[in-house]
């Protein structure tokens, strides 16, 4: 179990380093951020002066190997834009993405394993093909037009939820959270909405799928011949068994979910880290973007480990 430890967190580490280089590497090509910085009317002297301040005039290889130091120590550097230090930027849009992203998993988990399990035990009902024809839609739809398409009918058409925002707030220490105002609740529904619908599809069509091949193995057969309940064959064996390709799909869509925010951010004006992200870009801001991806490589990284670990704890045999 130590080795299999050791194995994952040097895979993970691995994948840190390698995101952190190639995002550094590509930034390289998309701007120059002295000419963002300095504006049209600077000299040349000031646009040097500049570059040599941020340390732009240092080797590739320099400039990387310094914000890898400084980024093992939480220090991501300073904003080019915002002229603020990139983890407290980090630190204050977390907590707007960390709820949207959690409360889209629960989502997503719940009601996936719940219509999956549903479709598969009616799978000749009218409900159950309903289901399964929404699940392809939310398939097939990008995000972004699931979210336009639900500020349509809730928030402009209907009038009943907020189009864009984050609501009223209250402040927790250093975190913040809406889910303690009305305001709060009303604008996190909308955006839940949106980023959990197609994990949600995912999740239930696999369930569905797994339930159904379970449910035809040798040994529901041999269960239903001994004459036990349906509805514990059902719960209590057949789906058990199909848990154990879901979590790992699940752990895989949690680490997703805070990477394709940025698309659910952008539609509802989120203050999280994808918006963030966007307006990162737009000013060529390189010590932000880079932040930010080897956020969600840590993201992953930490949602994989934890995921062998609960693999391996379902299904022992996986050790080896």
């Amino acid at each position: 179990m130590i080795a299999y430890l050791v194995r994952s967190l040097l895979q993970g580490a691995l994948v840190i380093l390698t995101v952190g280089l190639i995002a550094f590497s590509m930034f390289r090509f998309v701007g120059d951020p002295v000419a963002t910085l300095a504006g049209q009317e600077a000299t040349d002297a000031d646009r040097a002066e500049l570059a040599e301040r941020l340390g732009l005039n240092d080797p590739f290889p320099v400039q990387f190997a310094r914000f890898l130091s400084h980024a093992a120590q939480g220090d991501f550097g300073i904003s080019y834009r915002q002229a603020r230090p990139v983890a407290d930027l980090l630190a204050e849009r977390l907590p707007a993405t960390l709820e949207l992203a959690v409360l889209s998993a629960l989502f997503a988990f719940v009601f996936g394993v719940a219509f999956g399990v549903y479709a598969a035990i009616n799978r000749r009902g009218i409900v159950a093909n309903v289901i399964m024809v929404i699940s392809l839609i939310g398939v097939s739809l990008p995000t972004f037009l699931i979210g336009i398409g639900l500020i349509f009918l809730f928030a402009v058409y209907l009038g009943w939820l907020p189009s864009f925002g984050r609501g009223d707030v209250v402040r927790l220490g250093w975190w913040t959270t809406g889910l303690l105002t009305e305001s709060g609740r009303k604008s996190l529904i909308l955006p839940v909405l949106t980023l959990g619908f197609f994990q949600l599809t995912l999740i239930m069509r696999l369930v569905r799928a797994e339930m159904l091949e379970t449910m035809r193995t040798e040994y529901v057969r041999f269960a239903r011949a001994r004459g036990i309940p349906e509805r514990r064959i059902e719960f209590r064996h057949a789906l058990r068994n199909t848990m154990i390709p879901v979590v790992t799909i699940v752990g895989l869509q949690l680490g997703s979910v805070i990477a394709f925010a940025i698309v659910t951010e952008t539609v509802f004006q989120w203050p999280g880290l994808g918006a963030l992200f966007v307006n990162a870009v737009q000013f060529v801001d390189i010590p932000v973007m880079a932040a930010y991806l080897m956020f969600v490589a840590l993201v992953f990284a930490v949602v994989n480990v934890l995921t062998d670990f609960v693999y391996v704890a379902i299904d022992p045999r996986l050790k080896s």
